[in-house]
């Protein structure tokens, strides 16, 4: 559970609100009154004892929405638990796949096609390096929508085991360097020519677009090895159950604003100069 900053919590911002007076789709008015009337008497409440003291533990319920900062805490435990069994004894590696900005309009037009390409893509292009290094590779992938300054930008947080298993069905280890995995200039460029490739598969024919997508450099980057297998799944459990907008950031919250910190990206600096 996160905790009360001075600027006020997610939800106390967002009671401030007259949400049915607000443009927003059912979806999302449905998913911000859970935030509102999380673990407070509109949700109900409930009664822990314990046998032994007989002591008694009155609380709220909480609303369990995957984007409430009140509820994410125990679930990203109990996530990291579950897959603690499926990392392998070897290096990890992170990498990050990223679609450029002239894919966003499309992104808001159609997520549902946007991001199951996304997917595609970049296994497809992790499997092509995996399969000339004769080796069958596996991954874990994680899918954020937004930057550090809650704008739209799509990625894929992969985390790609250092090895994979022959044609003889055994483990191999595959380590040129321990600096990366593979090349990142050849896999961004395979990546862009595969997602291209399934946006085509899929029905899109907009040449302006496509001309757009291939003039410029695509952005696979690439991480240092984690140390381990505990390393590997808490940094994954930060991003799995990350949300939005947590009580942290609110620095100062007013009747008809709020204020929150943002990043400027190096790119976006260069567009302000």
């Amino acid at each position: 559970m996160e905790t009360r900053t001075k600027g006020g919590t997610v939800a106390e911002v967002l009671r401030k609100i007259d949400l049915p007076a607000k443009n927003f789709s059912v979806h999302q008015e449905k998913t911000l009154r859970a935030l509102s009337c999380c673990r407070t008497s509109a949700l109900g409440g409930h009664i822990d004892a314990c046998d032994g003291c007989g002591n008694l533990s009155i609380s709220y319920n909480s609303c369990r929405n995957r984007h409430c900062p009140q509820c994410q805490g125990h679930k990203k435990e109990e996530w990291i638990q579950k897959r603690e069994q499926d990392l392998l004894p070897c290096s990890y590696y992170h990498l990050v796949f990223t679609l450029p900005e002239e894919l966003n309009g499309l992104a808001i037009a159609n997520p549902t096609l946007i991001y199951k390409t996304l997917f595609e893509a970049a296994w497809a292009t992790l499997n092509q390096f995996g399969k000339t290094e004769g080796i069958q590779l596996g991954m874990i992938a994680v899918l954020h929508t937004w930057g550090q300054n809650l704008s739209l930008h799509p990625h894929l947080h992969c985390i790609v085991p250092g090895g994979g298993i022959n044609q003889q069905g055994k483990w191999r280890r595959k380590v040129r360097t321990d600096k990366y995995l593979f090349s990142v200039k050849a896999m961004s460029k395979v990546f862009r020519a595969k997602f291209v490739a399934l946006l085509r598969a899929n029905g899109m024919s907009d040449q302006n677009l496509t001309e757009k997508l291939f003039s410029k450099n695509w952005v696979v980057y690439a991480k240092r090895p984690f140390g381990g297998p505990k390393q590997v799944i808490e940094y994954l459990g930060r991003y799995t159950h990350k949300v939005a907008i947590s009580n942290h950031r609110i620095k100062k919250s007013q009747i008809k604003k709020f204020v929150l910190p943002t990043k400027i990206t190096a790119k976006a600096a260069r567009k302000k100069k």
